[in-house]
């Protein structure tokens, strides 16, 4: 059988091994078999196609005219490599992911097709030289479009940073310049130190935001150190410090079962807070936002509820992505202090990093919630970061 015609008849079983692959590689192993399998789909039969076309084509003295010179249409495969890239990265694949599975799916239809024994035919060179070639086209495109979307996050990421990095320094800077002129009024030079303080605070929490961001992003993952804890003793001291900062909500608390377990501790608390904030900035303020932790026998959970206009249902897929922003009321909204847009996607990576994971809810009559599943006994997780040891926890 020629390779064009193998491949059409056997996607199914190509496709199968990409699935596996792709599972396996860091971040597809909790993706579905839909998501897996993404492109892959379109970018064989698109290859197939371009084999079958280059056969009418290639007269039959010239079996290596390269095929820039042909006039053959490779719309559908530049589109799905670009889609392919595009989804990947949405959900947390990095560039060498990226790679390692073109020469994967390279690999598996050639050994499934050699294992077929097909006979020999004068083309087949031909027919090799166009898959390889087709391949390599289809990862330069999906490179370049995932470089292409990175640079984009990167400008935006600045952007955001250096907009938001600007308020807390603007109130430092008028506040230092007011000091001198009241430091005989110790009421006004107090105030004057606390919103200093405040803005400090802001500014920490962007920062320390950023550097997990970074320690994720180079491979290093999100570092934890499980110790024996309680959730409740944790969800109740949020509960009260989220009260006690937004008087005029209401926030309200509640707790079902064992909640003890090894997690660690501080990681949990910035999860938590940040899905409670992420609740009060999108959430209406005619409805409760509601803390809720369950234990079961293996698993513990954590949920953050509220009521409003729901997610839209394209937002979806990139909830979790950094540097997100979302827009579920319909409009811009200004961000709370001290949010960069990664507070979910640091949510995401809290609850990978417990082995556990992050799932969202949201209807119009039902509202939004964003529930964590923690096995009860997590051991800390062995990464492969790009940047050695030393450096990563210098970070």
């Amino acid at each position: 059988m020629r390779l064009a015609d193998f491949i059409l008849a056997n996607i199914e079983p190509i496709l199968a091994e990409w699935e596996v692959f792709a599972r396996n590689i860091g971040a597809g192993e909790h993706l579905t078999k839909l998501a897996l399998r993404d492109n892959a789909e379109d970018i064989l039969r698109a290859t197939a196609n371009g084999i079958q076309t280059s056969r009418a084509i290639i007269p039959q003295a010239s079996p290596f005219l390269e095929q820039r010179e042909l006039a053959i249409d490779r719309d559908d495969l530049d589109e799905a490599s670009n889609s392919h890239a595009v989804d990947r990265l949405g959900h947390g694949f990095n560039m060498l992911d990226v790679m390692s599975e073109y020469r994967a799916l390279r690999a598996s239809v050639l050994r499934l097709w050699h294992e077929t024994a097909p006979g020999p035919h004068e083309r087949d060179v031909a027919d090799l030289a166009h898959f390889n070639e087709s391949i390599d086209q289809s990862l330069s495109k999906a490179v370049a479009s995932y470089t292409r979307r990175v640079d984009q996050a990167r400008d935006m990421f600045l952007a955001i940073l250096s907009h938001d990095l600007r308020n807390p320094l603007n109130s430092i800077a008028m506040t230092a310049q007011v000091v001198p002129q009241v430091s005989n009024d110790p009421a006004v030079t107090l105030e004057c130190s606390r919103l200093i303080t405040r803005s400090v605070s802001v500014m920490e929490r962007m920062i320390a935001d950023l550097l997990d961001y970074t320690r994720t992003r180079l491979g290093a993952g999100m570092p934890v150190n499980p110790v024996p804890c309680d959730i409740e003793k944790i969800g109740r001291e949020l509960y009260e410090e989220f009260h006690a900062a937004h008087p005029d909500r209401d926030i309200r608390f509640q707790t079902v079962g064992d909640l003890q377990g090894q997690w660690d501790a501080d990681r949990l608390r910035q999860a938590i807070s940040n899905l409670l904030g992420n609740a009060l900035q999108h959430g209406s303020a005619a409805f409760p936002v509601q803390l809720r932790l369950r234990g079961e026998v293996a698993d513990v959970f954590i949920e953050v509820h509220n009521g409003g206009k729901p997610i839209p249902e394209g937002e979806f897929p990139r909830i979790f992505d950094p540097l997100v922003r979302g827009s579920s009321a319909g409009e811009a909204k200004a961000n709370r202090p001290g949010s960069i847009g990664m507070g979910l996607y640091i949510a995401r990576e809290v609850a990978k990093s417990h082995h556990g994971q992050i799932t969202v809810t949201s209807t119009r009559l039902e509202g939004t919630s964003f529930t964590i599943r923690l096995p009860r006994h997590v051991t800390p997780g062995v990464s492969q970061p790009i940047l050695d040891a030393e450096h990563i926890e210098s970070m």
